[in-house]
């Protein structure tokens, strides 16, 4: 690969992180107001904290990104916190920083989350292939209207039918949360064997709404590929269908299923916050929508800043790998 496009794709990468980073300090300050000093007296005047400690709050919170002085010079002391990836501290759960609680949070979301897209990646992606082949077995056929209805159907929905059936009917799998009430984590085997035990129900609903969404992408890819040449050619020669349908059809079908796959991949950070809802997963997703309802915003700061970069990293290694996944494909200049 070029030097020079390298340096181009990591230069765009960077400028992509600044512009996300930007418009995280500007939105809230389009309103003129301090919305974390607004939120703090109205704890304090619910009797949700002390005067004293608004006020401690509020010096931290000024001293930590210099709000006190002129917007250009907070502007380039917040694009320092975030190149450290420290975000402050949080306004609810003060002197919690958010760079700690969101690492909290993170290995619970990226073990369910990743998972639970590859599985459904892996299991669509090759149903969808063997659906639109017109020599895969029958019993194929018939599973693909129920599964590819699963596609209509929002996660957190089926998150719902799931609880009620094997969780709350048959008490099969717990109600919700990561581990049980009472339990330290750690990483010992029977707290692990509890947090998968925990997690399946969360997974099995991401995975069966996901299965039919990649199943019908592939299935689209997979007729698209068909009618090309290089198949008609290989079974011109005779080739058995087994080598064709792997070598020729599914390669060539799965390049824009793993441009689609990267793009999921970067969404993980953020985690399936409506599944982590139902379930009360302790995830990335939750933490957002608990500081969403409590105005913390310096962990959707936090957060919001940690999806940008993920997703353009994902873009950026995706792009450098194409060269790899499609010999076709070059940088190289002419």
């Amino acid at each position: 690969m070029p030097l020079g496009y390298l340096l181009r794709r990591l230069a765009v990468f960077l400028l992509i992180v600044w512009v996300a980073a930007t418009v995280n300090f500007f939105i809230p300050r389009l309103s003129g107001a301090d919305p974390v000093r607004e939120r703090l007296l109205q704890m304090a005047a619910v009797g949700g904290t002390g005067t004293g400690t608004v006020e401690e709050v509020i010096k931290s919170y000024q001293a930590k990104f210099g709000l006190d002085k002129p917007l250009w010079q907070q502007y380039l002391f917040y694009l320092w916190d975030m190149a450290r990836f420290d975000f402050g501290v949080s306004i609810t759960r003060f002197p919690n920083s958010v760079s700690g609680m969101i690492l909290d949070a993170l290995p619970w979301t990226l073990v369910l989350v990743t998972i639970a897209t590859l599985m459904a990646f892996a299991i669509g992606s090759l149903f969808g292939a063997l659906v639109a082949w017109p020599r895969a077995p029958r019993f194929i056929h018939a599973l693909a209207p129920p599964l590819l209805t699963l596609s209509a159907i929002p996660y957190y929905l089926l998150g719902l039918i799931l609880v009620y059936f094997l969780a709350f009917t048959w008490r099969l799998f717990p109600l919700g949360g990561g581990y049980k009430v009472g339990s330290e984590p750690s990483w010992s085997w029977s707290f692990i064997q509890d947090a998968a035990y925990h997690s399946i129900l969360p997974a099995l609903s991401i995975i069966l709404s996901g299965i039919g969404f990649w199943a019908l992408s592939m299935r689209g890819m997979m007729i698209t590929t068909q009618g090309e040449d290089y198949v008609t050619f290989a079974e011109a020669k005779g080739l058995r269908p087994r080598r064709i349908f792997l070598r020729y059809a599914l390669r060539n079908a799965i390049l824009p299923q793993t441009t689609a796959l990267a793009l999921a991949l970067g969404h993980v950070v953020s985690g399936a916050v409506l599944v982590e809802i139902v379930f009360g997963y302790p995830g990335v997703g939750n933490l957002l929508y608990q500081a969403i309802r409590t105005f913390d915003y310096p962990i959707i700061y936090g957060v919001t800043f940690m999806v940008i970069v993920a997703i353009g990293l994902a873009t950026l290694i995706l792009d450098l790998l194409l060269p790899v996944l499609d010999p076709r494909i070059t940088y190289q200049r002419s």
